[in-house]
């Protein structure tokens, strides 16, 4: 398509030969609406104010909002406000009920974040958004971003990020055939206020639904990577190799997403307030504890609490059940592996109280003894706290096995979960834990959210941690009451969107499937373990039968930190200390090890390039 010569004076800001304003504002809209899903994704608005025309198409994606209307230059280059769309499975509906942000401009408040008068605005039938049989936009059909001419590989930001054209291209692209779906056309929207009714798969507070989301899709971690943002990132000049996921994982594009549409179209505090933003907030954050509870296999909604991370939800528990139930000449038993929040908490509570702390020991290996274990036991037994999955090393414990002795002489069971719930399948009914605790950082979600787990009836009985609102039921100067489990244990406002973001990480890990990750995760750890132990010097620490994706190692001649500043200079990232572990590596003579734990977006060739950065530095320093 030739571009038209101007009949108008062109704009300063356009370098000469580009059609004028009016021009590629009109070719910039045919070229929205020509975009995947364009047509379904049109705004509406008011018509002009008298003796105002808008220079720009009224229909504009609701999810791509220019951020001025006073350069036709800014719809090629503005950032959407909200991307991907909801093909995503995200979580985050195509429509919002609000016209896009800023779209007019100066304009006396037409069609800006604020209206002139509430009552002046019409009332806009949003239809329900369109679905495919792809939870993730990137499984649907991956894009290669197109760059314009004059974008660089290492381009960040702007049109690249968003695989938008730029000015040169926008004729060609006008004409172009928009992309079709077979998929069947349902409603995926679990918000009340889109679709007027709560959504077929919604159950009532304190009801667990009792299957996964549909549409699992096939594992292909070359497609997985293009969902993490940050795996695109540079480090020294290469790419970034993210081997710290012990430490905490990335965050898929769903779960960004969904932050960002928390913030846009929920934000609130929840439960008693009577407007809608309110409602919208308690349905995400409730709705996120409902997906918690069916991901670790828990009974009902009101066994889950939302705190900080594991070492939160160890506190809570400490502080509240310990203190009640654990005193002088009483044990808890811990494990050798145990990360320093699993120790301390249980640390405190013996010194105060006068309770004994009882260690199992580990085998060469990093495994637990059971047999061991089983002699550490008596009747003064009243609490057993262990890691599933060492932080430090990466056995796998036998949890299942351990709860059944404790119970056997009444003591409680308490499984750290922090370093297994990315990895493996978690039924905590099927382990019979007391309770169960992890940190939402370890499983692709934000920081500052993280899950208690305890039976019911446990709960029930466990005295309030912490006092302020939301946790009570009526307060005098005389005294107070409190709500039961879980509100009595989350006192004041709690972090609600980062609780939608939980249940954003869930739905993705979810839709790829746990077994998919940890067989992945299997093999890569087989042939990382493989390359590692070729390499004259370096040792393993850790080699139990059953282990997760976690390396830690000691290459001879050089410190720990030394090592990871050389790994750093190639952009790979790994932990080098004592990994919150200390107990555990002291039991192998060690005060810090290198620790390379993998996800199931890393690959081979990462794997690879770890070995080859280490088998150069064993030639610079030969044994």
């Amino acid at each position: 398509m030739a571009a038209p010569t101007p009949s108008i004076p062109l704009s300063p800001e356009l370098p000469a030969g580009l059609p004028d304003t009016l021009e590629l504002a009109r070719w910039a809209g045919e070229l929205f609406n020509a975009l995947p899903n364009g047509a379904q994704h049109q705004a509406l608005t008011p018509p002009d104010p008298n003796g105002i025309t808008t220079p720009l198409p009224h229909q504009l994606p609701t999810n791509i909002a220019p951020e001025s209307a006073q350069n036709a230059q800014a719809i090629a280059s503005a950032a959407p406000a909200l991307i991907p769309d909801a093909q995503a499975g995200n979580g985050v509906p195509d429509f919002a009920a609000t016209r896009p942000h800023g779209f007019i401009g100066n304009r006396g408040g037409h069609a800006q974040t604020v209206p002139q008068a509430y009552a002046a605005a019409p009332t806009i039938d949003v239809p329900a958004p369109p679905a495919t049989d792809q939870p993730f936009y990137f499984l649907a059909e991956p894009q290669t971003p197109v760059l314009p001419s004059s974008s660089t590989p290492d381009q960040r930001l702007g049109l690249s990020a968003y695989a938008l054209p730029g000015l040169d291209d926008l004729a060609g692209l006008i004409l172009a055939e928009p992309r079709t779906t077979d998929a069947p056309v349902t409603s995926t929207s679990n918000f009340y206020f889109l679709d007027g009714s709560l959504s077929p798969n919604a159950t009532p507070f304190g009801e667990v639904p009792t299957q996964e989301p549909e549409h699992r899709v096939a594992f292909d971690v070359n497609t997985v990577r293009h969902d993490f943002p940050i795996l695109a990132e540079r480090v020294n000049g290469r790419p970034l190799v993210w081997f710290d996921n012990a430490a905490t994982t990335h965050k898929p594009q769903a779960v960004i997403d969904r932050l960002a549409y928390f913030y846009a179209h929920e934000n609130s505090n929840i439960h008693r307030a009577a407007h809608e933003l309110a409602a919208r907030a308690t349905d995400a954050y409730e709705d996120a504890r409902k997906k918690v509870a069916r991901f670790i296999g828990a009974g009902s909604t009101d066994e889950i609490i939302f705190v900080r991370g594991a070492t939160e939800a160890i506190n809570l528990i400490a502080k509240t059940w310990g203190k009640k139930n654990v005193g002088a000449g009483d044990e808890i038993i811990v494990s050798n592996l145990e990360h320093h929040a699993n120790i301390v908490p249980w640390l405190q509570l013996a010194q105060e109280t006068g309770a004994k702390l009882r260690v199992i020991p580990v085998d060469d290996s990093g495994q637990v003894l059971l047999g061991e274990y089983q002699r550490l036991l008596s009747p003064r037994t009243k609490l057993v706290s262990v890691t599933q999955v060492s932080n430090a090393l990466g056995t796998v414990v036998p949890v299942k096995e351990i709860i059944d002795l404790a119970h056997r002489v009444g003591a409680k069971a308490l499984v750290d979960g922090a370093q297994s719930v990315s990895h493996m399948r978690v039924d905590v009914q099927a382990l019979d834990a007391d309770f169960f605790v992890f940190s939402g950082h370890k499983v692709f979600a934000p920081t500052g959210i993280g899950v208690a787990y305890g039976k019911r009836a446990i709960l029930e009985d466990m005295p309030a941690w912490q006092g302020g609102g939301n946790m009570i039921s009526d307060v005098t100067f005389e005294r107070a009451l409190f709500q039961g489990p879980p509100s009595r244990f989350e006192a004041g406002t709690g972090n609600i969107a980062d609780a939608a973001g939980l249940g954003a990480a869930i739905d993705y890990v979810e839709r790829i499937g746990i077994e998919n990750i940890a067989a992945y995760e299997h093999e890569l750890l087989d042939y990382a373990t493989a390359l590692l132990k070729d390499i004259q010097g370096l040792r393993l620490i850790g080699t139990a039968q059953d282990k997760a994706s976690v390396l830690s190692f000691v290459l001879t001649g050089y410190a720990p930190e030394e090592v990871g500043k050389a790994l750093n200079e190639e952009g790979i990232a790994v932990r080098a200390g004592h990994h919150c572990a200390q107990p555990i590596l002291r039991r192998f003579g060690q005060e810090a090890t290198v620790r390379a734990s993998l996800a199931f977006y890393n690959t081979r060739e990462e794997v690879e390039l770890l070995a080859a950065v280490l088998r150069r530095l064993r030639t610079a320093r030969p044994v």
